[in-house]
């Protein structure tokens, strides 16, 4: 038709061969056909389970794999990477999807590797307070195993995420306050590289200097330098006892100046979280609790009764003086669910207020001296562009969220919002923060990490994905957007 614009790259030439994209799109439908004669009903195609695995959380735009991949072994996961090299068809590791920075959609197609089914705990040592387990195993399987043993894993990111998946993310959480985040309680890790190589990135040790730190290089890589299919990780022994307790503020920024006076008397404290107002009264209309339309803090305490109760006592004195009241404690299992459900049922609440909307939940972390200023220009700010985004923070350690919802199908309050974030992330690494404290970087956040380290810095880490994987087929895309 006169209309067709004809271009010589889109059609074959005179010696019959197909142009690059024809031909990286057959050997992508190759590499797939010989991956389903490998592993049969391992590997799915169908609908339902691709739009499961182009995204996560986050109200990023899907994006859909070629086919899924349900590992089952170390050996699984070599097999499907050789095939992926040889063809050059990218590999988007999954766990269960609970990230929330667009981590796992499929951007230039390929093979979502689902590592679900890889859920055996492998050993557990109570001597040396340690375990090792498969990069498919929950956090919540996990607690439940190590009961009977008198340990558990601290790190607890709310959702029931893989080990895996909170290792590749450099996950944290409520307690990491007191016991740190994955980069300090993973010993090791066994990680398929890009190439079908497999490696331990160190031995279990409490510590070494063999060496670069392979480990922690793997831990908030996101996926884009190899797989991890299995972690061996630090213990704890379950406190002989644990009190919660709750405080309630008029004054934002008196509530978080308490917090830092807390942290600064190097009180015992396992976990402080925030809710602001706008969480409390969105918990109470979702859960049907009855806390005072005010500011929350709460807190956990971990030890023996008699260094709870008096960790308890030096925190009450420190909340009385900056103006807190309503102060409930208690030592009892029950009541201490009771205490924290508004902490575990707050984004549910948020999103809840917003029937169909798609949370956009950001986090900043800053230092523990900047928080009180941060937060409450981050109040204002939300209060000045009419924006619904109660924050919810792990403020002993200077993290916090702002929760958001955007409405089905409104383009402009999405704009709004990310508008605001960029704005709050100003903020952050105007005081030296980070645009990230537990999220981590996906799609989501790149030009961040550009502007929070510098052009420079950015560099090195290209240098390393492409050094460790330089046909760049590793979750392409994510945190340096490295391409070939």
């Amino acid at each position: 038709p006169e209309q067709a614009e004809w271009r010589a790259e889109d059609i074959l030439d005179c010696s019959g061969e197909l142009d690059a994209d024809e031909g990286d799109e057959l050997a992508g439908r190759e590499g797939i056909d010989r991956l389903r004669a490998m592993f049969g009903e391992q590997l799915s195609s169908a609908a339902s389970v691709l739009e499961q695995h182009s995204h996560d959380e986050s109200h990023h735009e899907p994006a859909s794999p070629d086919a899924v991949l349900f590992a089952e072994s170390t050996e699984d996961v070599v097999k499907c990477v050789h095939v992926c090299r040889d063809y050059q068809i990218p590999v988007v590791p999954f766990g269960v999807g609970t990230s929330l920075e667009g981590h796992v959609q499929a951007l230039r197609g390929g093979v979502s590797l689902d590592m679900s089914r890889m859920s055996r705990i492998l050993r557990v040592s109570a001597e040396d307070m340690d375990c090792t387990v498969e990069a498919g195993v929950t956090r919540r399987q996990l607690a439940d195993h190590l009961k009977p043993h008198g340990l558990f894993f601290p790190v607890d990111p709310g959702a029931d995420a893989t080990l895996g998946g909170m290792a590749a993310t450099g996950a944290s959480g409520t307690t990491t306050v007191r016991y740190g985040a994955m980069r300090e309680v993973v010993l090791s890790l066994k990680v398929v590289l890009p190439n079908g190589e497999v490696i331990e990135t160190a031995r279990r040790a409490r510590k070494t200097s063999a060496g670069y730190d392979l480990t922690r290089l793997f831990i908030g890589s996101e996926g884009t330098l190899g797989v991890v299919t299995e972690l061996s990780l630090r213990l704890f022994g379950i406190p002989e006892s644990t009190l919660a307790a709750i405080a309630q503020f008029d004054d934002l920024h008196a509530a978080i100046s308490a917090v830092s006076q807390i942290i600064q008397l190097g009180v015992g404290v396992a976990r402080i979280e925030l809710l602001d107002k706008a969480a409390v009264d969105a918990v109470n209309k979702h859960s049907g609790l009855s806390l005072a339309p005010r500011h929350l803090l709460l807190f956990e305490f971990h030890g023996s009764p008699k260094s709870v109760a008096d960790d308890a006592e030096v925190t009450l004195g420190v909340v009385t003086e900056f103006g807190g009241s309503n102060w409930e404690s208690t030592t009892d299992q029950g009541e201490r669910t009771r205490l924290w459900r508004a902490r575990h049922d707050a984004a549910w609440a948020v999103r809840a207020a917003c029937p169909g909307g798609q949370l956009f939940i950001t986090d900043v972390c800053v230092p523990i001296s900047q928080l009180a200023n941060i937060i409450e220009a981050t109040h204002l700010d939300l209060a000045e562009h009419e924006l619904f985004g109660p924050i919810i923070g792990h403020v002993g350690d200077g993290n916090f969220h702002v929760v958001c919802v955007v409405p089905p199908n409104d383009s402009a309050e999405l704009r709004k919002i990310e508008a605001f974030n960029e704005r709050l992330i100003t903020r952050a690494l105007g005081v030296g923060g980070t645009c990230t404290g537990e999220h981590g970087i996906g799609l989501g956040k790149i030009s961040h990490l550009h502007r929070e380290l510098g052009e420079s810095a950015v560099d090195v880490m290209r240098a390393i994905k492409s050094a460790i994987d330089p046909q760049n087929i590793m979750n392409p895309g994510k945190v340096t957007t490295n391409v070939r």
